[in-house]
């Protein structure tokens, strides 16, 4: 105490008014003192400074100590500890306000625990900025983990970003830091001043659990509503919860929320906008899922989301959260999931990011061997630490509960899972037996596969996982890294170079179709045709394919009915759902203008349509999508003629339907097929329709089929194959 015996000690007032004293709630406020209750003050910028009661009576005048705004008083006639206000005065001016040291804490010991254990589930409950009435008090509570920081306060226009207003209590079992500033309301600008353990003022970061982010180029974070959600989709999450993901359809339809189309004056549609026309568009196609590039805010447009800063913010560039909540909430209501792409593998080093938050490598891997991603020039998640395993999994979680998402789309697993990713040798450290697998980034894949399917029924996770790492689609509990399904790049790439090649030369590259049956059934697959295959110049798909126009289409038209046939869930980038000619370009709309240009565009789009509703109507072709025994080969070594075909079963009761393509512009009347039932079979589509821009040669609606064994089958059927088509033929009892 000062010389009086209830004064601040010099020391501590120096470091108040200097911004430099790490824990203001040890001076600041009421104090009990040996001469009784102090008031202590920090009100830069007023002249005198008095303590009131609810009813404006002054209960202490406070005395200017230092110049820079330090006040204080004893209350002598207060006999216990009561609430007070502030009245500040500088010239004529007066005004009345909550002292935010006047509050207690609002987290406590089981917040400490449960974070340092690296368990706390709904840490985004605690975390972040969350409007609040607090001992009968509105005002908003902030908490932030910086264990190593000196001092964090929160700054902005309130407080004219002056670090010495609102300083946090530091919470010493477990590093978060927290203060409760009454009058702030939701809409308000805020950022943390974090000084350094080496006493370094760092720069001002974003709230890494802030709910809402200004539009880019502004990087700070926004109070967000925090009243609940008004969801309509109660019917919708019963029903996803008792579905066998792996035997329902999914087709999915990949969108970039900023590009897919864009308003006036090329602004960015809001989430209102996008669900009165995505949303349908998308339900009409007859797509299953939407999924989403990442919607977490990002500074940088060109990263396309997948170099994430606000991971709990949907992204401002479109509204509010709120917003994205009646998106998702329409989406349910058209029967459409939301799937969102999220990014655990890595995230930017902008400086008000998480790179060095509190002045240290708090959320990255501090040795660059580990924490720092060559390709991307990114920092890496530090995988061991289980206060960073809990803020990843909370997210995850937080989309699934504060925004009904249906599922998540696991970016770049592959950089995760091996420590020797895109790096030389000498530049990667290996684990403790001396491999290169990451074992602590396998720990945290389960971990959190494990919580996001334990907590929302029917959610789906998926992995982009490009090599052939066991067991990414199989259970924890059975060694595997638990996701539900797993994207198929071996698919994708084969099949696509095969599309590429001119129809002359398709029979010496016959292996490309087949190939991926041999382990079309180890995972549960997701056969992906996704934006990064038409970008960084690869043209669009169909770019990719030989001929004139009418023989691109005419493959693009058989290509993507040999995906919709093929087992494995669909997933198709937007735009080449109608043929987008140029490359995908995040900064400006899709070519919509393109569906009035000749029959081809449309007539594309039409077919995809009608494959969606094919495939969701027809249980042969989903329910053992990844199941062995829903798949059988009819023809699989004819490259003479760049011909396969094969069976889809489903399950019982369902009708089988083969699937034959004819990867040549050569007509083949009179092929024969193999077929498992003599009788009718239903020529339920052909991509050479003239509804679709093909010629029009088909097999008139059906084919008969005869007890003439072929193939190993008991019944064949003579087929006209039209020219670079697919037909599906359903087996029709009647």
């Amino acid at each position: 105490m000062g010389a009086a015996g209830w004064q601040a000690e010099a020391g501590d007032v120096e470091a108040l008014v200097a911004a430099r004293h790490g824990d203001s709630f040890a001076v600041l406020g009421l104090h009990e003192t040996p001469a009784g209750w102090a008031i202590r003050a920090l009100v830069p910028g007023a002249e005198a400074v008095e303590a009131i009661d609810a009813d404006g009576r002054v209960i202490a005048g406070l005395a200017l100590r230092d110049g820079a705004g330090f006040f204080e008083g004893l209350a002598a006639g207060l006999k216990a500890r009561q609430h007070y206000r502030l009245r500040a005065r500088r010239g004529g001016d007066t005004w009345e306000f909550e002292d935010p040291f006047a509050f207690g804490p609002i987290l406590g010991p089981l917040d400490d625990y449960l974070m340092v254990e690296g368990t706390h589930k709904r840490l985004y409950e605690k975390l972040g900025a969350h409007p609040v009435a607090h001992e009968g008090v509105a005002g908003v509570h902030f908490a932030v983990w910086a264990p190593h920081a000196r001092r964090v306060s929160v700054v902005g226009d309130f407080n004219a970003w002056d670090g010495r207003r609102h300083p946090m209590r530091k919470r010493i079992d477990s590093g978060l830091w927290e203060l409760f500033a009454p009058g702030l309301a939701e809409g308000m600008v805020y950022k943390y001043e974090i000084v350094g353990p080496d006493g370094v003022l760092c720069p001002l970061k974003a709230d890494p659990f802030g709910a809402q982010g200004e539009l880019r180029p502004s990087t700070a974070s926004v109070v967000a509503a925090s009243g609940p959600f008004a969801w309509t989709d109660d019917g919708y999450l019963q029903s996803r919860a008792s579905a066998d993901a792996r035997r329902a359809p999914m087709s999915i339809y990949e969108v970039h929320l900023p590009s897919w189309r864009r308003g006036e004056d090329n602004r960015f549609l809001t989430y209102d906008e996008l669900a009165d026309t995505l949303v349908p568009y998308a339900a009409e196609m007859g797509f299953t899922h939407l999924e989403l590039l990442p919607v977490s805010e990002h500074p940088l447009d060109d990263s396309w989301g997948y170099q994430p800063i606000g991971l709990f913010a949907p992204t401002s560039r479109h509204g509010e959260p709120a917003g994205f909540a009646r998106f998702v909430d329409r989406a349910h209501a058209a029967g459409l999931s939301v799937i969102l792409d999220w990014v655990p593998a890595h995230f930017p080093t902008d400086v008000h990011g998480l790179a060095r938050f509190d002045g240290t490598a708090l959320y990255e891997h501090p040795d660059p061997r580990r924490g720092f991603h060559p390709d991307w020039n990114t920092a890496i998640y530090d995988f061991g630490k289980r206060e960073v395993v809990n803020m990843l999994t909370a997210n995850a979680l937080y989309w699934l509960d504060r925004f009904h998402v249906d599922g998540l789309r696991v970016d770049a697993v592959a950089s995760m899972l091996y420590l020797d990713y895109s790096r030389k040798p000498g530049e990667w450290l290996p684990n403790e037996q001396g491999g290169n697998e990451n074992r602590e980034a396998v720990a945290f894949l389960q971990h959190v596969n494990s919580h996001a399917y334990a907590a929302a029924p029917g959610v789906v996770t998926i992995a982009e996982e490009s090599t052939a790492w066991p067991g990414v689609s199989q259970p924890v509990h059975a060694g595997g890294l638990g996701f539900g399904f797993k994207w198929n790049m071996g698919w994708m790439h084969d099949t696509l170079e095969y599309m590429a090649k001119e129809p002359v030369h398709r029979r010496w590259h016959h292996d490309k179709l087949t190939f991926g049956l041999l382990y079309a059934f180890s995972e549960n697959f997701v056969l992906p045709l996704s934006h990064d295959e038409v970008v960084h110049g690869k043209g669009s798909i169909l770019g990719k394919m030989p001929g004139d126009d009418w023989q691109k289409f005419a493959n693009v038209r058989a290509y993507y009915a040999f995906m919709w046939g093929h087992p494995g869930k669909k997933l198709l980038f937007m735009g080449q759902e109608f043929g987008q000619r140029r490359e995908w370009a995040f900064a400006q709309s899709l070519d919509w203008h393109l569906l009035g240009e000749g029959p081809f565009h449309a007539g594309l789009q039409a077919l995809v349509r009608d494959l969606n509703r094919a495939y969701r109507d027809i249980a042969a072709l989903h329910e053992r999508d990844c199941e062995a025994d829903g798949f059988r080969w009819i023809v699989v070594d004819d490259a003479e003629q760049s011909v396969v075909a094969w069976l889809r079963l489903g399950g019982a009761g369902a009708r089988p339907v083969a699937v034959v393509c004819n990867f040549t512009p050569v007509p083949r009347p009179g092929y024969r097929v193999g077929l498992p039932e003599a009788g009718r079979w239903r020529e339920v589509l052909n991509t050479d329709a003239a509804l679709y821009g093909g010629s029009g040669m088909g097999n008139l609606g059906a084919v008969v089929a005869t007890a003439e064994p072929s193939h190993d089958y008991p019944a064949s059927a003579v087929l006209v194959l039209p020219p670079l088509s697919t037909i599906y033929l359903e087996f029709d009892p009647a």
